[in-house]
C-alpha cells in the first residue's frame, strides 16, 4: 500500500466512510481514525497499531449533539464542556448503545472529545459518524506530533495522511471521570489539573486499575527503544561514564554527550510541544540512553513527567 500525505478533507472522508483508516492532526497528537461506529473499521486501528485490544480508544466528535450520540453527559461533565471543549481534554462517561464494545474494550464506559485543530473539526463536520481514534504509531511508541511521524512508522500500512502540520500541544488530551462518585484524573494532559479543580473544585486521589478504564494508562507506554532514565542529570551522566548519554532538559544545558533543551524560557508549554519530536530524535541519533531531569509537577509539565516516567518504566 502507498501511504498519501496531503490536505484533502474530503478524500479522507471517503476513506473514512469506504471503512478505511486515515491518520488525522489534532491539536495534541496525530491519531489514527476510523468510523467510530464501524466495529470492523475499529478492528483495523488495533491490528495495525498492534494495540492490545483490553486498551480502549477515544471518541472525537464536531458538537455538543454527537456527543450526545455516543455517551450520557453527566452534570459534571457539562462544566468541562462548557470551559474546555473544543480542546485537549476527554472525558470518560456512561456509554451508549450505538458504541461497538470493540471501541471501549468491552467497558460500559467511553471517552470522548472534540478536538479543536480546525482540519480535524472540518473533516469531522464532513461525516454523519464520530471518529475513533487513538495515537498514529505502533502502540506504546512516542506519539507523532508531524504528518511525516507517523509516514516514519505507519507507511505502507495506511492510505492517506491528513496533513495539518506540528501539533501546536504535543501532548495527549487530559482524561477525566468518575469512581465512587469521585471525579478523577485518569490521564495528565493537555489541559492542567489546576484548570479542572478551579471549575470542579478538588479531583479525587490516585486512580489505580488492574486494567485500563482509559488510554495511557499503562506503566509503560509513549516509550522510545532506548532507555530512559529520569532523576540527578549530573549524578546519572557520572554514573554511566563511558556511555553516550542523550539529555532532555527544561531550559538549562548540560554536560553530557548530546542535550536537548525543550525551553530555554522556561515555557512549559513550549517544552510538551517538543518533548515527542525531541524524544524521537533522540531515540534515532547514536545515544546509548536517554537521560531525562524532572521538570516542575504544575500545569503541562505534569503531563511531561507523565511521559516520560512511562517512557522510562519497565517494559
Amino acid at each position: 500500500m502507498i501511504t498519501e500525505i496531503g490536505k484533502d478533507i474530503e478524500r479522507a472522508a471517503a476513506l473514512l466512510r469506504d471503512g478505511g483508516l486515515v491518520a488525522i492532526p489534532t491539536e495534541t497528537v496525530y491519531g489514527l481514525a476510523a468510523n467510530a461506529f464501524d466495529a470492523d473499521a475499529v478492528l483495523r486501528i488495533f491490528r495495525v497499531k498492534e494495540r492490545p485490544a483490553f486498551d480502549p480508544l477515544i471518541v472525537h466528535v464536531h458538537d455538543r449533539a454527537q456527543a450526545d450520540a455516543v455517551a450520557h453527559v453527566t452534570p459534571w461533565a457539562k462544566e468541562l464542556i462548557l470551559n474546555f471543549w473544543p480542546g485537549p481534554i476527554t472525558l470518560v462517561l456512561p456509554k451508549k448503545p450505538s458504541v461497538p464494545d470493540i471501541v471501549t474494550s468491552g467497558l460500559d464506559t467511553v471517552g470522548v472529545r472534540i478536538p479543536a485543530h480546525p482540519m480535524a473539526q472540518d473533516l469531522l463536520r464532513a461525516l454523519d459518524f464520530p471518529l475513533a481514534a487513538p495515537s498514529a504509531n505502533p502502540f506504546g511508541y512516542v506519539s507523532p506530533t508531524t504528518a511525516r511521524h507517523v509516514a516514519d512508522q505507519l507507511g505502507g500500512k495506511i492510505p492517506y495522511i491528513l496533513d495539518g502540520g506540528p501539533c501546536m500541544v504535543g501532548v495527549e488530551s487530559t482524561i477525566v471521570g468518575e469512581e465512587d462518585g469521585r471525579i478523577v484524573l485518569y490521564r495528565s494532559g493537555g489541559v492542567p489539573k489546576e484548570a479542572i479543580e478551579a471549575v470542579l473544585g478538588p479531583l479525587g486521589g490516585a486512580v489505580r486499575k488492574v486494567m485500563p478504564v482509559a488510554p495511557g494508562m499503562l506503566d509503560s507506554h509513549y516509550a522510545p527503544r532506548k532507555p530512559v532514565l529520569i532523576g540527578d542529570v549530573n549524578a546519572l551522566v557520572r554514573a554511566h561514564v563511558g556511555k553516550r548519554c542523550a539529555v532532555i532538559a527544561f531550559r538549562d544545558r548540560w554536560d553530557a554527550w548530546r542535550c536537548e533543551t525543550l525551553s530555554t524560557s522556561g515555557d512549559l508549554s513550549e517544552a510538551a510541544r517538543r518533548l515527542f519530536a525531541v524524544l524521537r530524535e533522540l531515540d534515532a541519533s547514536n545515544a546509548d540512553l536517554i537521560i531525562a531531569e524532572r521538570f516542575p509537577e504544575e500545569g503541562l509539565g505534569r503531563a511531561i513527567n507523565d511521559r516520560l516516567g512511562r517512557a522510562a518504566a519497565k517494559r
